[in-house]
Parts: C-alpha cells; sequence; structure tokens
C-alpha cells in the first residue's frame, strides 16, 4: 500500500481536518482518504463532457447523400490528389 506525505500544511486546514475526522469518528489520515475517495468518485463539473463540446463547437456533419456515395467521393478526391503531386506520394 502506497503512502501519502503532505508537507507544509495550513494550521486552520489541519485543524479543520481534525474536526471533521473526529465528527466522523476517524483519524485525520482515514478522514483526507475519505474526502479523496469521495471527489474522485464525483464526475467532474471542471471538464464537461468533451465530446460534447467539441461537436457543439464545431458542429456535426450532416450529409442527405448515402454512405456508399460519400465513400466513393473520398476516394475519388484522393486519387485525384495523388495523380495532382505525382511521384511525390
Amino acid at each position: 500500500m502506497a503512502t501519502l506525505q503532505v508537507r507544509s500544511i495550513n494550521d486552520q486546514l489541519y485543524r479543520a481536518l481534525g474536526a471533521r475526522a473526529t465528527l466522523e469518528n476517524r483519524s485525520i489520515s482515514q478522514e483526507v482518504i475519505a474526502i479523496i475517495k469521495d471527489y474522485l468518485s464525483r464526475p467532474s463539473s471542471k471538464h464537461p463532457d468533451l465530446t460534447a463540446q467539441f461537436l457543439q463547437l464545431c458542429g456535426t456533419w450532416q450529409d442527405d447523400r448515402g454512405e456508399d456515395v460519400i465513400a466513393a467521393d473520398v476516394r475519388r478526391s484522393r486519387v485525384q490528389s495523388n495523380e495532382r503531386f505525382g511521384d511525390v506520394l
């Protein structure tokens, strides 16, 4: 089991941790672990769903063509691109 040591903790914060630990019938170390576990088990509100943010920022691709038509267009553009650059690619 790993050990975590915290240095230079503010006296007021340490007393608050001690008071909270006493209320929960825990040692300060046990209380700190409980607080960390509780914090890490919650979804982060600072970092909402990044996929949703990305789609909102960029929008989504909407196309009425079928996937086979889109794929054919992509393939055709790749061939044309390769032909444009000759032997470079």
